[in-house]
């Protein structure tokens, strides 16, 4: 009978773990909450490794750190507490479920169009970048609605909008909805090598991934 209160326990114990766990960011997670506590780890010292949006190794030790020499709980996740100490608040990203089908394939359309040949974490930029817009008072409200908004890609107008995204976009568009934002926040990108435009130029660059810059 003891053996089994015990085991109860146990149970009972690891399910408030796991409930005391929710809203939390920690291993294994991606997306722009990631990025943000990557970046801020970096700004105050505790981390020297990129700031990719992917909760691995690394981050988890920068957090450890910062955790135990600010006199926080040290267990390697980023809850409310944590959060606050690092100066920064846990966003509610729309998840891709919901997202219509229609809209994911809108915007890996988008993806391929733009990104074929890039490597697969500026896929997944390219489609943040829309979705930094979506959310952005300064443009369209919606995918399609940022997409072709005029002048905004050139996919757009030469008409590559129109071919069909392989499996690497598709994904990419599902890992961007689901909060993964490799950028930061970025809501421009550009091809250093071909632009002509002098005002991107003038854009602060955050990061370069394969052949695209971006910038906010």
């Amino acid at each position: 009978m003891k053996k089994w209160c015990a085991a109860a326990l146990c149970v009972l114990l690891l399910f408030a773990g796991i409930q005391s766990a929710e809203g939390a960011v920690a291993w294994g997670d991606r997306g722009g909450d990631v990025t943000r506590i990557q970046q801020r780890l970096r700004q105050y010292g505790y981390m020297d490794a990129p700031a990719d949006g992917i909760y691995g190794q690394a981050t988890y030790d920068a957090v450890l750190w910062f955790q135990r020499k600010n006199g926080l709980r040290a267990d390697g996740v980023v809850g409310p507490a944590t959060a606050a100490a690092l100066g920064i608040s846990l966003s509610d990203t729309a998840p891709a479920g919901s997202y219509n089908e229609s809209e994911i394939y809108t915007l890996a359309r988008l993806v391929h169009a733009e990104a074929r040949g890039e490597p697969y974490l500026g896929k997944v930029a390219v489609a943040a970048v829309v979705l930094n817009r979506v959310r952005s008072a300064s443009f369209p409200n919606t995918i399609s609605g940022v997409i072709y908004q005029a002048g905004a890609f050139d996919c757009v107008a030469d008409g590559q909008i129109n071919l069909s995204p392989d499996g690497d976009a598709i994904r990419a568009a599902r890992d961007a909805m689901n909060g993964w934002d490799p950028t930061g926040g970025c809501v421009y990108y550009y091809n250093p090598a071909t632009s002509t435009s002098a005002w991107i130029w003038s854009r602060e660059v955050r990061l370069t991934i394969g052949a695209h810059a971006f910038a906010v």
